[in-house]
């Protein structure tokens, strides 16, 4: 009976290990214009989660120095954290933009460096960041993206990522960031065919410019796509943080996004 207890034990501890929470976040225009108390705040959502990736960090100096007080802040609140931002995207200067990647190192591990994908930086406005990290043994790759506006038909770049899991045909892709498009826009099917599944249906992720009687959001924009024969979703929860201010248009000095985050079991 001890024994038998003990391999239950056991295997509920590798369950839990297995797990890997993860967070997308377009964090608008982070870089000098976001104050200390903003960088806090974002730093106390973040601090609940393994592996962080950000979009929209502005592609001056300022950018990387506002991850960089980011993982300054998150290093304070009792865990280790790394990170690493992209180069500005080959995007005109008006578009341009970096990405970030923020993870605890005591939970994951990065395999490599972080990219920026060049194959189709012509066809992709602001061309997704690459990394891949390690946990219990099991790797995965996080493709943040950035799609352009909506009224710029973001699907004319996201019809690409069809070709990403023949590209990289050794790496356990999962798609993530803000695509400026809905989960139920055909440009996704090729990926649904591949075995890939969206977190979220039917969440609205942008904040509008004004809130009515808890009427706050306005498109479904953000997401994460998974491949269900490699991993197993869990516990999406889409961070409503705007709840925690009094006033809506404090709330949008923190970014006009919601922060989507879910629990990833490797298999």
């Amino acid at each position: 009976m001890k024994s038998i207890l003990t391999l239950l034990l056991l295997l509920l501890i590798s369950v839990t290990t297995a797990q890997v929470k993860i967070l997308t976040w377009n964090v608008e225009n982070l870089g000098k214009s976001k104050s200390d108390s903003t960088i806090q705040y974002i730093a106390s959502v973040l601090k609940h989660y393994d592996v962080v990736a950000l979009q929209e960090v502005v592609a001056g100096h300022g950018g990387a120095q506002a991850v960089a007080k980011l993982a300054d802040e998150l290093n304070r609140t009792g865990n280790k954290w790394d990170y690493a931002v992209s180069n500005p995207t080959e995007s005109s200067s008006y578009k341009t933009e970096r990405y970030a990647f923020l993870w605890k190192t005591a939970k994951v591990k990065r395999i490599g460096k972080a990219w920026l994908e060049k194959k189709y930086q012509l066809q992709i406005d602001r061309e997704p960041y690459l990394a891949t990290f390690e946990h219990n043994k099991k790797q995965f790759t996080l493709v943040n993206f950035h799609a352009i506006t909506k009224s710029k038909q973001p699907e004319t770049e996201i019809k690409y990522f069809k070709f990403f899991p023949e590209n990289y045909p050794t790496l356990n892709l999962i798609f993530i960031g803000d695509f400026n498009c809905p989960q139920s826009h055909t440009v996704f099917n090729p990926l649904k065919k591949m075995g890939y599944l969206p977190v979220f249906t039917n969440q609205k992720t942008s904040l509008k410019k004004s809130c009515v009687e808890d009427n706050c959001l306005s498109n479904e924009f953000d997401n994460i796509w998974y491949p269900v024969n490699r991993v197993e979703a869990t516990n999406p929860t889409a961070i409503l943080f705007y709840k925690d201010f009094n006033d809506f248009n404090t709330a949008r000095e923190i970014t006009d996004h919601i922060p989507l985050a879910v629990t990833l079991q490797l298999k």
